[in-house]
Parts: structure tokens; sequence; C-alpha cells
């Protein structure tokens, strides 16, 4: 039952080490929480899997500006050089691909990582000024030897009394409420 009415951001769980994080993230999954995510001072190979998480649209968005890179570099020059200012060089062509291709590489690649970049800051949705976690002396450790898993109070499974419980039953060495 979701109890979004009261100040809880959540319940915050840390486990003794990555293979205990890994566990806890599967048993949280197959539980069937939604609003849950994990947190390690390092990657942690196969907790997206662990997690449930689907694959990533990022490569998508990558292409995507990517196809606008080349598509707009051809399009630039092929206006510029065939229709806005022809200009007969040599008794070359006014459309001459081979030409072409420095301006076009190189927008293809700068579009590409402007996507990356700002694809990723909107998948994980950031800017992200203040989370609610900062405010746990616990959580700082994250940075150095900490591993955590929390369950937002947003999630359609939240309990407090049952999510403090499916913690201590998964291994959690220390368990906190985190308000808003």
């Amino acid at each position: 039952m979701s109890n979004t009415t009261d100040k809880t951001f959540g319940i915050l769980a840390e486990f003794k080490n990555p293979g205990h994080l890994m566990k806890a993230a599967k048993m949280t999954h197959k539980a069937g929480y939604k609003k849950f995510d994990c947190y390690s001072p390092f990657p942690i190979h196969g907790m997206d899997d662990a997690m449930g998480l689907k694959p990533s649209k990022l490569g998508y968005i990558v292409l995507g500006h990517a196809l606008i890179g080349f598509l707009g570099g051809m399009a630039l020059q092929i206006w510029t050089s065939a229709i806005a200012y022809p200009i007969n060089i040599s008794g070359k062509p006014f459309i001459n691909l081979p030409a072409f291709i420095p301006v076009t590489f190189e927008l293809t690649i700068l579009l590409s990582a402007f996507g990356a970049v700002f694809g990723m800051f909107f998948l994980n949705n950031m800017p992200k000024h203040h989370n609610p976690l900062f405010n746990s002396e616990r959580f700082k450790k994250v940075t150095d030897d900490g591993f955590f898993v929390i369950i937002e109070s947003e999630d359609p499974l939240y309990n407090p009394e049952k999510t403090k419980a499916f913690f201590e039953q998964a291994g959690a060495v220390h368990i906190e409420s985190i308000a808003h």
C-alpha cells in the first residue's frame, strides 16, 4: 500500500558487501518493488539484470543525433554549393560527395557527442541538486565502502513495517527511514 501522505522518502538499507547488495537487489525485484535503487562506490557487473532494468535508450538517442548531424551536414553543403552559391571550380560537379566528407563526418560526431551527454543527463533525471539521501550520515559511506538499497515511499508495495522486515530478511546491517 502506497503511503505518500507522510514525509518519508523511503527506507534505506545498508549491506555488507557487493555480493549481499546483489542478492538484496534480486530479492527486491522478485518481491515486486518497482521504485527502488541500489548504490555502491563502484559499478557492479550484473546489477542492472538483478534490478530488472530495461536496456538503455541512450544508443537510440545517439543514433538519432548522428543521423541529424549527417543529414544536416550533407544538406548544408549541397544547398550551399549547388543552390545558394554555385561556382564552377575546375569543372567539378556542384554536388561533390568526396569533398563533403570532412564536414559531414565532423557534424555527425559532434551531434552524436551532444546527444550522448544531454541524453544521459535527461535519462538520469539530472541535474538533481538535492536528494533526500544526502541527509543520511550513513549514506556518505557510498563513496567509499557502503552498499545501499532504497525502496521509495511512492512504490505501490511500500509499507514501512513490511519494508523494514523485508530488509532484515535480506540481511541488511543497518536500516533507516529517510525523510524528505
